[in-house]
Formats: C-alpha cells, structure tokens, sequence
C-alpha cells in the first residue's frame, strides 16, 4: 500500500514545517530511492542540520540505508529518527484519509520530539581475542569445541559435572552401531 493513497502526506508536510526545530520539510514518494538519499544528503549539508527525520516505510529495511546517508554527509548516524507510515498508518487506516493524516501528523510530532533528545553514539574500536567459550561439555559440546580449535580459535570448554561426555558417558551402547557409549 502506497502511503500516498492513504495519507495527505502535503499535509503531514506542512504541519511539519510548523513543529519547533524543524528546518526544512520535504515530501518525496520515493524516498528510500538513490535520488531520494542523495537529497536527504544535499539538505544536510545545505541547511547545516544537526538531526533527521525521515517518515516513511518500515524501519526494519530503510533505518540502516538513512543512517549511511547521514554519515556520508558528516553527521552521526545515531541523529537519525525514522517513523513509520506505512504499517502503522496507511495499512491500519486505508479507510479514513483524515484519520490517517491525522495520526501521521501525531507521529511526526513525536519522531521530531525525540529527535531533539538524540544522542551522539561514539564508535569505539577494541581489540577482540580470537576466542570461544563452550558451556557443557556433553558431545555437542565437545564437538562444537573440536571444530573451533581446528580452526585456529582458543576454546575454553567448561562443564559443572566431574565428568565429560554429558548423557553419553551414561549409555553403555549406542544405536545404532552398537558401539561403547562411553
């Protein structure tokens, strides 16, 4: 469902533009589109903006590509607020333009609000030793440790028992070979 069919998204812009802090507006049907991206971009560099909010589709699939467009304009990723029009407006309210304007409005104001209260989220780079560790040390166990050290990582296996071998250090054959459990 196209948000435009359901949502006066004209409206919903230009109740935007009255909200406080907000420098520029803008209604695109194809936002999450390369040319849509690169206006995001422009109007962050353009305007000098410190926050971005973008209401639109799904964050679940668009969140990451409007954090890179942030960061490919110089501003941290993390002043990026994302509101979702599409599932929860114009696929809850396909039958009531007015409605679905209406709450549209309701949460851009919010996404505007807590944009105002984003954080810059600093990236720490830490080395990392190459190393896994293992809780119980039954056959699953065992195995997942004997296939991360053939592959050159560090294993710490730990079990609470006294003994190794979980259920199967129980068994005395197995099926279906017949073999020693033990």
């Amino acid at each position: 469902m196209n948000i435009g069919a359901v949502v006066d998204v004209d409206a919903v812009r230009d109740f935007a533009e009255t909200l406080p802090n907000v420098v520029v507006a803008k209604a695109n049907n194809f936002t999450c589109s390369d040319p849509g991206q690169l206006q995001i971009k422009n109007d962050i560099i353009e305007y000098r903006l410190n926050r971005v909010v973008v209401a639109a589709c799904t964050p679940k699939i668009h969140e990451e590509t409007y954090r890179a467009v942030l960061k490919d304009a110089g501003l941290s990723p993390y002043y990026f607020e994302m509101v979702n029009l599409r599932e929860g407006v114009s696929f809850v309210h396909q039958k009531n333009k007015a409605t679905a304007t209406a709450k549209a409005k309701d949460l851009v104001r919010g996404g505007v609000m807590r944009a105002r209260l984003l954080e810059d989220v600093p990236i720490k780079k830490i080395d990392v030793e190459k190393a896994a560790l293992i809780v119980g040390a039954g056959i699953a166990g065992m195995n997942a440790a004997l296939q991360l050290a053939n592959q050159g990582i560090k294993v710490y296996l730990v079990e609470k028992e006294p003994t190794i071998g979980g259920k199967m250090a129980q068994l005395d054959r197995v099926f279906p070979t017949d073999d020693c459990g033990i």
